[in-house]
């Protein structure tokens, strides 16, 4: 089994410390030292940019928008 690597323009899950910091994030760029810049909505609405870890994201599940 191979790692999924996310590039970017890619949808991923990114599960944090705690179950509410779990959320869907599009990929934006990779970043420095085995982490990735990604596309949030904040807990205003508002579209924030993190950096995350790689290992941090998941590929979504197939029925994710079914």
């Amino acid at each position: 089994m191979h790692k999924w690597m996310p590039q970017p323009g890619d949808l991923a899950l990114y599960v944090g410390r705690t179950r509410a910091q779990t959320r869907n994030v599009i990929v934006v760029a990779e970043a420095r030292a085995g982490r990735m810049v990604v596309d949030a909505i904040g807990r205003k609405g508002i579209n924030v940019r993190l950096t995350v870890c790689r290992d941090s994201l998941r590929q979504p599940q197939p029925d994710l928008f079914a």
